[in-house]
Order: structure tokens, then C-alpha cells, then sequence
């Protein structure tokens, strides 16, 4: 892909129409829970309560999903919860979805990645780092790059590397591009 190209989408273009349901049942979580947002993405509606009360935050977000799934049950979108986040969005709407188009492209093109670095912090990367793994296990053993899939915090994770924190993670990236600037 070219810098001047058109942005492509990687699903077709879907109807919004239950943004109608979603935005007034958050409106409603948003005003009787402090420190709450709603944040409005191209392709997803997101509650964030990072700031409320981490209790009454975490409990209204559970009473949320419940409250979403319920009344979304007949729509094509999913529910999910993140940290410290409800978000619905389309289903087969995903970065793992924009991550096996990139990978896929490139591949058939006869030019995959010589080095792959994915990096996500919650559960909603879990297809991200699925998705790498089984694409660039798929390629002929001739094309074999190095990969590393990397999830922020201890947890359970398909990525195969932890780093603590963002701190970790920027001094990880300088340290690249520090030995990538001395191969030049």
C-alpha cells in the first residue's frame, strides 16, 4: 500500500441502526455513574469508566452487558467488556479481521513481513494475536519471519511475550529502533 492510496475497509458497510438502542441506555449508565464516558468510534460505541468509582464502576458496567445483551439479543453486533470499558460494536468487526487482510495481502502479493511486532493491552487483542500466530504459521517455511506478539500485563494471553507495563513497552520500542538506526 501506497501513502496517496484510498483507505480500504475490510467489511462491507453496515447498517448502524442499533447505535439508536446503545446510545441512550449509555447515556442513561453515563449520567448516574461520575467519571463515566461514552466514546463514538467509526465502527463501535464504547462506555469507558476508568474514572468512576472502581466498585460502583465495575458493577454498573456488569449491569450494562447484562442490560445490552438483553435488548441488542436480536441485532448483528457484539457485547463485549474490556478493561474498564463495555463496548458493542458489528459483529465480524475485529482487529484480528484488519490483521489477516494486512497479512493475507502481503503474502499473496509475494512480499510478507520479514518482522511482525503486535502489541495489545485487554481482551479484545486476543484475535489480534490469534490471527498472527496462525497466519504466519501458515506461510511456506521459506518465508518464515520472526514474530512477536506481546500483551501488556501479566495475564492469561494467546501472545507469547508479557511486558509489564507502557513503560516497558517504550523502552522495547526505542531499544528497536536504537539497533535498527545501527544496521543502517
Amino acid at each position: 500500500w501506497q501513502m496517496e492510496e484510498e483507505w480500504e475497509t475490510c467489511v462491507p458497510v453496515m447498517d448502524f441502526g442499533w447505535t439508536a438502542v446503545v446510545n441512550p441506555i449509555f447515556k442513561l449508565y453515563t449520567e448516574s455513574t461520575d467519571g463515566s464516558f461514552v466514546e463514538e468510534k467509526e465502527s463501535a460505541v464504547v462506555w469507558h469508566f476508568q474514572d468512576a468509582d472502581p466498585d460502583f464502576g465495575s458493577w454498573q458496567a456488569k449491569e450494562l452487558l447484562d442490560h445490552l445483551e438483553s435488548v441488542l439479543a436480536n441485532e448483528p453486533v457484539v457485547v463485549k467488556s474490556g478493561q474498564q470499558i463495555v463496548e458493542v460494536k458489528p459483529q465480524g468487526v475485529s482487529k484480528g479481521v484488519v490483521v489477516e487482510k494486512l497479512l493475507t495481502t502481503m503474502a499473496s502479493q509475494g512480499s510478507p513481513p520479514d518482522f511482525v511486532l503486535c502489541i495489545g493491552d485487554d481482551r479484545s487483542d486476543e484475535d489480534m494475536f490469534e490471527i498472527i500466530d496462525s497466519a504466519m504459521t501458515s506461510l511456506p517455511k521459506t518465508l518464515k519471519r520472526e514474530v512477536f506478539a506481546c500483551t501488556v500485563g501479566q495475564k492469561p494471553s494467546k501472545a507469547k511475550y508479557y511486558l509489564d507495563d507502557t513503560v516497558d513497552v517504550l523502552n522495547m520500542i526505542r531499544g528497536l529502533a536504537t539497533a535498527s538506526d545501527s544496521l543502517n
